[in-house]
């Protein structure tokens, strides 16, 4: 596919309600849209990098930059480029895994429009339906926990995550388990908050049967894990240290993990994700998709991932006004306790003019 130009917008939209975790609270979320522009058609990727540099080292300006100074310009001079080429030919620029996911999903979606194939089938879909998780930010008090877990079991959610953090953990899972009763399925995200030196207290989640405990230690540390596996009964599961195919099969050999959490942008795109998701199922490790607070594009790009075989655990892939009152496409619409999987060309959803000219505070155009 020969490349005309690409363009760059910052879109900042306003959540519902905040969200807080271990490393910080958004009111509301600023990311990156760009859009591929081709002679058989245009396509659309997001980036989920955020705008601080805390759950990564990559970060909307950097990306902003990055993506202008260096990953379009080389894309830019190939003669023809397809999804398939964006990883190797960008591996000479290390890191900023996000920003080549988006310009990948980009081109991906323009290509699958262009063939009439949507992502899902792309990937290696097997399903329409796949179940909704949902993400609940740590609150200021248990009441007004419970209250947000019981709403969002009203609305059918058929698994719950809650957020923690040293001083917000066995409390809070434990009035949730009073509550809701065992028949939820709970888990918990710490987001590197501990230590492996915490190993006690993260001991004391066991008896409360969650799905798995997510990200318990700094990203690097993927031995403390390994130990801490061996300390703890709830199963760990990884999100920031799997960074690559080749970590996720690392981790699993060193016994850091159990289930394994994915996030396209995390690990440099869609066609990687689908690699770890390989390496995973030949280890028998289930997986499960994880969010970054996308708008439409990139839920809908995630939707198509998560129906996927392996994914066999209910991911973050929750309604739109989880976190948005409007989105970019057409809302995702929660159904049966799951969201549809897309079954148009390409992504299968449009951003809305009107809504992208509204949310949109900056925008570029890269040409050859």
């Amino acid at each position: 596919m020969k490349i005309d130009s690409f363009e760059i917008r910052r879109v900042q939209m306003p959540l519902v309600s905040p969200f807080r975790t271990s490393f910080g609270i958004e009111t509301e979320r600023e990311m990156l849209v760009v859009r591929v522009r081709a002679p058989d058609g245009d396509g659309w990727g997001e980036c989920v990098g955020m705008s601080d540099p805390l759950y990564s080292s990559e970060y909307v300006d950097g990306i902003d930059d990055v993506l202008k100074r260096f990953l379009i310009p080389d894309l830019l001079s190939m003669d023809a480029v397809s999804a398939h080429l964006v990883a190797p030919r960008l591996a000479k620029y290390k890191g900023h895994r996000m920003a080549k996911a988006a310009l990948e999903m980009a081109i991906m979606d323009a290509e699958l429009r262009s063939q009439g194939i949507s992502f899902a089938q792309s990937l290696g879909a097997v399903v329409d339906h796949v179940p909704s998780g949902v993400s609940v930010g740590i609150m200021d008090s248990i009441p007004e926990l419970l209250d947000a877990v019981g709403s969002y079991i009203d609305e059918g959610y058929v698994r719950i995550k809650l957020k923690i953090e040293p001083g917000w953990d066995v409390d809070p899972v434990r009035a949730v388990r009073e509550r809701f009763g065992d028949e939820v399925m709970l888990q918990v995200d710490a987001n590197t908050a501990y230590t492996l030196g915490d190993a006690p207290q993260l001991a004391k989640l066991d008896p409360f049967g969650l799905l798995l405990i997510e990200q318990p230690l700094d990203e690097e540390d993927v031995l403390g894990h390994a130990d801490l596996a061996a300390r703890i009964k709830t199963p760990i599961c990884l999100d920031e240290s799997i960074v690559s195919a080749r970590s996720a099969a690392d981790a699993i050999r060193l016994g850091a993990c159990s289930i394994v959490n994915i996030k396209p942008g995390r690990v440099g795109g869609y066609l990687e994700a689908r690699r770890i998701h390989d390496v995973c199922a030949a280890h028998n490790v289930p997986v499960w998709c994880g969010g970054m607070l996308e708008t439409g594009l990139g839920r809908a790009a995630n939707v198509a991932l998560a129906a996927l075989p392996g994914f066999t655990l209910p991911g973050d892939v929750s309604a739109s006004d989880r976190f948005y009152q409007v989105d970019l496409t057409e809302p995702f619409v929660l159904e049966g306790g799951g969201l549809r999987v897309p079954d148009g060309p390409g992504l299968g959803v449009d951003p809305l003019a009107d809504r992208l000219k509204e949310f949109t505070v900056r925008a570029a155009e890269v040409q050859r």
